[in-house]
């Protein structure tokens, strides 16, 4: 038995609320069960109860047993001086507010369905599972499971959403600016997303609008603030870069020493950071104020039109500086923008409407349900209990259900547990 199952029965009214009375025999009639309180202090604010001939308001606190009320030194915290009900399991001692009148306990567990005690059991029974639900997953309700992967989706649209205002406090407010450092992070993946998200913010973005309009300079730039540009390599197009990274880098006062170092190691050529730096400086290059931009479209297709750039022409016979490769054209691939989109042109439309007061729930949903589902460990194990993730707005939101609630055993606040409990 843990208090959150209990937390539920009290704030969902999971148990029979008819002659209801105190161990001392006094009737409760319930008003208001109380705001649920996450943090700290008493479980339940502002309940409202009539307690004998009494109506009280005041906090409600839950334990499992009577005792816990010592044993958590609640008598010790004027934060708990307001509880009006103690809520418990088990009746195990009297509990005094400080002017040693007796706090009313309320014991549930002689009012509580039997059935929604066996189904939590259930549920929650030691077993090497995945996940709590996985032998019952497959059979949730699709619309109940449905608006659940949609609440899930917009959960996690919030978290990358806060995220994005704290890049946006220490960017003084430019969202041409986090737009930079969201894509650089991005563009790197995960092997090297750490390492472009710091080389993005060694650079201030002016420097980024002042050479944009020049190619080699936003390579030289890029190359060099990422510290690729070390060793001498006999070949124009390095000669060109080195000569104009040492001038911006007199100009602009450049630094790298906070930079972090790039992988090659076990990434695949066309994910070389070479190859996504050129693709990263051409798409600036093609495209001034990229951000308004992004803000104005809302098709998948303009999205996909907008993102189709290639490398220099060097990288069409190169994966690095100092070995010909055979030539190919390094386009950003449509599955490659699905993962921008996913990651941070979406997550970046959400928060700037948001701060904006704007509504595009529907547009963003749109496009998200159309772009291709993810594919990773969290996904497939979802799709081998059910055939489920079909497009990004389920994978995200599978994800989300994943690491927030499963294996946060948050089953009592998921709309998942909630139906096997009450089945």
């Amino acid at each position: 038995m843990q208090e959150d199952f209990l937390h539920y029965i009290w704030k969902f009214k999971k148990f029979n609320t008819q002659n209801l009375k105190t161990e001392r025999g006094e009737a409760i009639l319930l008003n208001t069960v109380g705001q649920h309180n996450f943090n700290s202090g008493p479980d339940f604010f502002n309940a409202k109860l009539t307690i004998g001939e009494q109506l009280w308001a005041g906090n409600v606190e839950i334990h499992i047993k009577s005792s816990d009320w010592y044993l958590h030194n609640h008598e010790q915290d004027p934060a708990y001086d307001g509880v009006i009900l103690h809520v418990v399991w088990e009746h195990d001692t009297e509990i005094f507010r400080k002017d040693n009148t007796v706090i009313p306990t309320l014991v549930l567990k002689a009012h509580i369905d039997f059935s929604l005690l066996n189904n939590y059991k259930k549920l929650f029974a030691k077993q090497n599972r995945w996940i709590h639900c996985e032998n019952d997953f497959a059979s949730t309700d699709e619309f109940i499971l449905n608006n659940w992967l949609e609440r899930l989706y917009f959960e996690r649209l919030e978290r990358k959403a806060n995220a994005i205002e704290s890049l946006l406090q220490n960017s003084k407010n430019d969202w041409e600016a986090v737009l930079f450092k969201m894509l650089a992070k991005n563009f790197g993946l995960k092997v090297n997303g750490d390492s472009f998200l710091s080389l993005a913010e060694s650079v201030d973005f002016s420097v980024v609008r002042k050479t944009q309009s020049s190619l080699q300079s936003l390579e030289a730039l890029l190359f060099g603030q990422a510290n690729l540009l070390l060793e001498p390599v006999e070949e124009a197009y390095f000669i060109g870069l080195s000569k104009e990274y040492e001038f911006l880098k007199q100009k602009f006062q450049l630094k790298t020493n906070q930079v972090l170092p790039l992988q090659f190691f076990r990434l695949r050529p066309p994910n070389f950071p070479t190859i996504r730096l050129s693709q990263l400086a051409n798409l600036y290059h093609e495209h001034q104020n990229l951000f308004s931009k992004i803000i104005e479209l809302d098709a998948l297709d303009d999205f996909y039109k907008l993102f189709n750039v290639s490398t220099s022409a060097f990288w069409e016979t190169h994966f690095t500086f100092q070995k010909v490769s055979k030539p190919s054209k390094k386009v950003i691939t449509k599955a490659f923008t699905d993962l921008l989109l996913i990651n941070t042109i979406l997550p970046l439309k959400f928060c700037y409407a948001k701060q904006k007061g704007q509504d595009i729930d529907v547009s963003i949903l749109n496009i998200a349900t159309q772009i291709h589902s993810e594919k990773n460990n969290i996904i497939d194990a979802f799709n081998q209990l059910k055939k489920i993730s079909k497009s990004a707005l389920v994978s995200q939101a599978l994800i989300q259900l994943k690491t927030e609630y499963c294996e946060k055993h948050k089953c009592l606040q998921c709309a998942v547990g909630n139906t096997l409990l009450t089945k």
